[in-house]
């Protein structure tokens, strides 16, 4: 379902988010500092999520959810990147799910983006036909679907899933496929290519 990319005066509605606070302990080492393509792996992602939401500063538009101090060591700064943002999680040992309650309770925007940081074959054409979609079918959520399942860590969320998010990590329940489920969502079938994460060693060389 990838199409040619196209940036819009309507994605002023919408905002990018990419995770990194997660421990990278079967990688064991911090997988948003992978190199990749000439940058990191990070940095491949967020010019991505940027090109999506339609900025046309260097990374504007775009905020790294994690934790803010590791964003030095990675040269992930304002002065390097105009407009790349960083924000501290602010439900820790809660999962994804807390950078994504995170990222629905400061955004403006009414579609946010939300994408891992160690997903290595997202690109702008398919973030942004994933955007277009979400916002014609007006749901909570957009997912995109594989042979391999789900991929809630690569989606579409509207700013009103925000308080779902917040009653699910109250209630302790932090698996994303659990939150989906109570959002009125939609997927969007893709090939596995765009969407599949790495944890390992081994899936990175085999990349």
């Amino acid at each position: 379902m990838e199409g040619p990319h196209r940036s819009r005066a309507r994605r002023s509605s919408s905002a990018g988010f990419v995770l990194t606070g997660g421990r990278s302990s079967r990688m064991g080492q911090d997988k948003a500092t992978l190199p990749w393509r000439g940058a990191t792996l990070v940095e491949h992602v967020a010019a991505c999520v940027r090109a999506a939401t339609g900025s046309s500063a260097s990374f504007g538009n775009v905020t790294l959810v994690g934790a803010p101090e590791r964003y030095a060591r990675l040269g992930l700064t304002t002065d390097v990147h105009p407009g790349l943002t960083a924000v501290a999680d602010r439900y820790q040992d809660c999962g994804p799910l807390g950078g994504i309650c995170t990222a629905l309770e400061i955004t403006s925007a009414d579609w946010n983006l939300i994408v891992a940081c160690d997903m290595p074959g997202v690109t702008a054409d398919f973030l942004s036909g994933l955007l277009d979609a979400a916002e014609a079918a007006g749901v909570d959520c957009l997912v995109p679907e594989s042979s391999g399942g789900l991929h809630p860590l690569c989606a579409v969320y509207h700013r009103r899933a925000g308080p779902a998010a917040k009653r699910q990590i109250l209630s302790k329940s932090f698996k994303m496929h659990d939150f989906v489920a109570n959002l009125q969502a939609l997927t969007f079938p893709t090939a596995a290519a765009f969407v599949e994460n790495i944890n390992t060693p081994r899936e990175w060389t085999s990349r």
